[in-house]
Parts: C-alpha cells; sequence; structure tokens
C-alpha cells in the first residue's frame, strides 16, 4: 500500500530555488548536487592498460600481494631461523639498551648517568682540585662596576641613590622636563581601518529614484545586441544615415596618407635574372681570379724533412752595420 502524505502542493519557485537545513531558501547559483560532487574523492584514472599491481588502499593493514596457503604453513630452514635471531646484548647490569628518557636531555638538575657510591665518596686528588677552580682575574684588574648594572628586567635600582636625593622635593622645571614629548598641534592620527557607520544613516530608507538607478542594466549574453534576427546589424543604423552622401570633405579626410615624392618601395628578396647575364661569358681575367688557391695538404706540410733546413743563399747573407749593431746585448 502507499501512504498519501497530506502535505501542501510545493509552488514552482520551492521547487527551483535549492533550500537549506532550516528551510530556508539559498542564493543563486547555489548546486547542492555540485556540492556532493566536490566532496566526493578523486577517483583513480588507471585503467588495464596503465595499472600496475593491485589496487592498493592507504591505512588499511591488508597485503600488497596475496600470500599462498602452501607458503603459510611452511616451516622454516635451521639457516633461516639462525639468520632471523636478534643480535646479542653484551651490556649487562647498569648498561641497558633501552635507557630511560633523561639519558640524552640537557638542562636537567638530575644527573643523566648514574654514579657509583664508591665515586660519590672518593676525594679528589690536588690536580684535580686546581683544574676545578675557575679562572681567575689579573691582579690589575679593578671591578668599577657591580654585577647587577647591566642586567635587564630589575626593580631595584641599577645605582644606589642618596637618602637626601630621595626626600629632595622636585623643582617645576624638572616636572616640566619628566613630561613626555607632546605630538605637534597640527597632528592628526591615523584614520580607523572599520569606518562608523552613523544610525541615522542605518535606519534610512532608499528613496524609489535611488533604488531605480541602482539597478543594473539588463543586456544578453555578449558584446552585442540580440536583434532577433541574423541578416541585421549587431548595431541598429538609422535609415537616414544609410541614405546619406559623404561630403567632399568627408572623402578627403577618409583618404590614407600617401608616400612622398621620389619614394622607392624595399627591392624584393628574389628578382629575375636578364637574358642578356645569362649568356654572358666571364673574361679570362676573372676565371683567373676565380679559381681557388690550391695549396699543400697538411700531411705534406707536417713531416717535410727539408723544413728546417737553410738555404745556401741564406748562408753566404751578410748583415748590415745596423742589425749588427741591434743584435749586441744592453751593457748594463
Amino acid at each position: 500500500m502507499t501512504q498519501i502524505s497530506n502535505a501542501a502542493p510545493v509552488s514552482i519557485s520551492q521547487r527551483i530555488l535549492p533550500t537549506s537545513a532550516h528551510g530556508r531558501h539559498l542564493p543563486r547559483g547555489y548546486s547542492r548536487q555540485r556540492i556532493l560532487g566536490l566532496s566526493k574523492a578523486k577517483e583513480s584514472k588507471q585503467v588495464w592498460l596503465t595499472s600496475f599491481g593491485p589496487k592498493l588502499y592507504w591505512g588499511d593493514q591488508d597485503m600488497m600481494w596475496p600470500i599462498s596457503p602452501q607458503t603459510l604453513n611452511a616451516r622454516p630452514t635451521q639457516r633461516l631461523m639462525q639468520l632471523a635471531a636478534s643480535k646479542r646484548n653484551f651490556q649487562f647490569g647498569t648498561k641497558q639498551v633501552n635507557r630511560p628518557e633523561f639519558v640524552y636531555s640537557c638542562g636537567r638538575n638530575s644527573q643523566i648517568w648514574e654514579v657509583n657510591k664508591s665515586a660519590m665518596k672518593a676525594t679528589a686528588s690536588d690536580r684535580s682540585g686546581t683544574l676545578a677552580q675557575p679562572k681567575q682575574a689579573p691582579p690589575q684588574y679593578q671591578e668599577h662596576r657591580h654585577n647587577h648594572q647591566y642586567s635587564c628586567g630589575r626593580v631595584s635600582p641599577i645605582w644606589k641613590v642618596d637618602q637626601a636625593a630621595l626626600r629632595c622635593p622636585s623643582r617645576p622645571r624638572t616636572a616640566q622636563l619628566a613630561k613626555p614629548k607632546q605630538p605637534h598641534p597640527l597632528y592628526v592620527p591615523n584614520s580607523e581601518v572599520e569606518t562608523l557607520i552613523k544610525p541615522t544613516a542605518l535606519t534610512g530608507a532608499c528613496p524609489e529614484r535611488v533604488n531605480d538607478l541602482a539597478s543594473p542594466k539588463s543586456r544578453g549574453d555578449g558584446p552585442f545586441i540580440d536583434s532577433r534576427s541574423p541578416e541585421d546589424t549587431i548595431w541598429k543604423v538609422q535609415g537616414a544615415a544609410r541614405a546619406a552622401t559623404a561630403s567632399p570633405r568627408l572623402l578627403e579626410l577618409s583618404k590614407c596618407k600617401g608616400f612622398a615624392d621620389g619614394y622607392q618601395s624595399n627591392r624584393t628578396v628574389q628578382w629575375a635574372v636578364s637574358r642578356a647575364a645569362k649568356k654572358a661569358l666571364a673574361a679570362a681575367r676573372t676565371s683567373q681570379l676565380a679559381a681557388p688557391i690550391i695549396r699543400a695538404s697538411m700531411d705534406h706540410v707536417q713531416f717535410n724533412p727539408d723544413a728546417f733546413l737553410v738555404s745556401p743563399l741564406a748562408m753566404k747573407a751578410r748583415c748590415t752595420p745596423r742589425l749588427e749593431e741591434l743584435s749586441h746585448p744592453i751593457q748594463r
């Protein structure tokens, strides 16, 4: 059997506008289905071509790979049991592996390591007592200030004040100098970040004309006016403007700017070669200059046995008096 509800019929506005848990209408643009869709966890994009291994979940105690029953019922070998045994503990007595937390602490009043009773009853030697003494000041050192002079946060004064100075009444000049510096008379303090609105402005009613001016202009979607006809222009042009004829002055102003007299445009990158240039023959001198220089290969230059031989003419040559003069060393 179906149960017939006695609820009142729902209006169209209640069906379209979403409501919150308290029954209030939510603002436009709010979609409960969109919120529920965004609150869901991100789905994996793996497919059977890109997925490797089984599907894993974070935080569970399941194994990555299933273990066969034969592996679970198998017995380890003696060598495996020997390797699985923990390392032997060589610390006994007071030296334990699991030390208390204060062993590695710093700045504690209690000792970190336990001291033997014999060490606590022992007497320090003269050398240990000498090394334990703090560093002494030199004999010429003179302490001019008290230890608490450079202290911070003390209630008592650093310098000792005489009783006569404590009982002395203050003068008008001293009281005037003790006052803090006052701001300039024309000084204006910083304005508050929050602007306080007057109660009269809060309770004021807006006139109908202001509401009319405050309402946004209703336009369609897109930066154009929908004329309901695709053949029409975007903006409506009056018939008088369509039938108007441009004046001579308007035609003169509508002309584009021309080039100056004698202007030559840029030459094209590719130009046609004339037939006379194609049939021309180079002169003998031009062919001679166009011939490349033929040099000996590097194999013959590097392994030339006569590279360091001196020619007979160079052996019979005589240097000039000037060259002989320049070849003499400088006498110092």
